[in-house]
């Protein structure tokens, strides 16, 4: 049977995190706790499920208080949870049926991520499989008889664990403050975080954190020469244009989309809004159009959804069809983002 070390950081969690343990506390060989500045009971919360528990200096690096927390762990494996994440009854059967059958080969195990949609998290999708259980220390082996090579890629296995993702609160603000103080203090930023910094602008960032984002995803649009993140740099700096409503850096930005191929529904999403901030209906209309049923979203799947049909709905209100109207508002009723 495998050993699993339980690696959390923590802050303030004295809500939840009883909540989580106790889904999860005896399938754990070890349980480390993390804190990284909880004012509140978290630490004495903590332990009644362990005495590992350690103080780690906040320092707006989410890595570096994982990286810490895993260094702590003595187990084979270590799994890698979050305070606001739940494991049932018969998710819980199958992850002692695997920690019981755990083939020693097995260096990465997938678990799926559920109730995206239903808590408007960052990511667009009810279940997304995720990496959450990992070896400890990993061996590198020889392959192949001849010409032989050492084995890269880890071996990963996807389960059919699912785990519950149930927030009770919104940290964009936190995570926006964190992305401004990289730039500001040019600190490098991954593809991964630019990824998710433009998603999560668009599924919870306000018309300030657009503006205050503007400057770098200008500065990426001119220099990214991948596709997707050319894409994702032109909706948001798009969106802030038309925020202030300045129709040529919203020409720039579409241009440089349209030019590479199909423009986003985010992108078309923004035009058909700057059309109906300017009365023009007719034209607005054929925009929400062309982000509803022409394209598809990167960042935000209701730009692909629901907000170009309401933008439709609306537009024919005013236009007078209110047959179109009535057929975008029947269509949004049985849409779910």
């Amino acid at each position: 049977m495998a050993t699993i070390s339980l690696c959390m950081i923590v802050k303030n969690e004295e809500d939840i995190l009883s909540r989580c343990l106790n889904s999860i506390a005896d399938l754990m060989d070890e349980i480390i706790i993390v804190d990284t500045g909880s004012t509140d009971n978290t630490k004495e919360i903590a332990r009644k499920y362990t005495d590992k528990i350690y103080d780690f200096e906040w320092k707006d690096d989410f890595a570096a208080a994982r990286n810490y927390a895993f260094s702590k762990a003595t187990m084979e494996y270590i799994y890698s949870a979050d305070a606001d994440e739940v494991i049932d009854e018969e998710n819980h059967e199958r992850f002692r049926l695997l920690k019981e059958a755990m083939l020693p080969e097995i260096e990465i195990v997938q678990m799926y991520y559920t109730n995206q949609l239903e808590y408007n998290t960052t990511y667009n999708f009810d279940e997304e499989l995720r990496p959450k259980l990992y070896k400890r220390i990993r061996e590198f082996t020889w392959t192949d008889a001849v010409h032989e090579n050492v084995r890269l890629d880890p071996i990963v296995f996807d389960s059919d664990i699912r785990i519950k993702h149930c927030p009770t609160g919104e940290h964009q603000s936190r995570d926006f403050s964190i992305y401004q103080k990289l730039i500001e203090e040019k600190k490098p930023i991954s593809r991964h975080m630019q990824q998710m910094y433009a998603r999560e602008l668009f599924i919870s960032g306000s018309d300030n954190d657009f503006l205050a984002a503007e400057e770098y995803f200008k500065k990426c649009m001119a220099n990214d020469e991948d596709l997707d993140l050319l894409y994702m740099d032109t909706c948001v700096v798009a969106k802030a244009a038309r925020l202030r409503d300045e129709p040529e850096g919203l020409l720039f930005a579409s241009s440089r989309a349209l030019a590479a191929g199909d423009a986003p529904s985010e992108l078309l999403f923004e035009l058909a809004e700057y059309y109906r901030n300017h009365k023009n209906y007719k034209e607005a209309a054929k925009w929400y159009y062309s982000s509803a049923f022409e394209s598809e979203a990167i960042l935000n799947a209701s730009y692909n959804s629901s907000y170009p049909l309401v933008g439709l709905h609306i537009c024919y209100v005013i236009m007078g069809d209110t047959e179109k109207a009535a057929k975008y508002a029947a269509m949004l009723r049985e849409t779910r983002i």
